[in-house]
């Protein structure tokens, strides 16, 4: 089996600069996949529960007003159907102390990391991330 490489990116971040930046490195690395953007976790759930595509996989800011990243995992961890997508979730997040990484890796996540501080460094960590699942074999590989 082949792994997943032409699913969409899910970015979920309720900042939207981050956005701008986002969508400009993956236009610049060309990669092939299409971005789908959030800025709170509910309409993500929606959307997972309602799509038909196989997510490559989920980016999320931890920081969020209604919904912060740890109760976007929660809510997916906790629903048989979503869990089963097997989708990657990487946290990607300006800042984050100790805590919130104890209390993120509780969950079922395959990745922390905080953003880069310049826009190279930034398209470098993308870069990285993305290559790494679009390598890996997951459940959705076999789906």
């Amino acid at each position: 089996m082949a792994p997943i490489t032409d699913g969409p990116i899910v970015y979920v971040d309720d900042d939207e600069d981050d956005h701008f930046f986002l969508k400009k490195a993956i236009a610049e690395l060309g990669l092939p996949n299409e971005l789908r953007t959030f800025r709170d976790g509910q309409p993500v759930l929606d959307y997972l529960l309602t799509t038909h595509e196989k997510p490559l996989i989920i980016l999320c800011d931890i920081n969020m007003h209604r919904m912060n990243g740890l109760e976007l995992r929660r809510q997916i961890d906790a629903n048989e159907y979503l869990k089963q997508k097997s989708i990657p979730f990487i946290f990607f997040t300006t800042g984050a102390g100790p805590e919130q990484v104890l209390e993120a890796y509780k969950g079922n996540i395959q990745g922390f990391h905080t953003k880069a501080s310049t826009y190279l460094q930034l398209k470098q960590q993308i870069h990285l991330i993305i290559s790494y699942w679009q390598a890996c074999l997951h459940p959705n590989s076999f789906q």
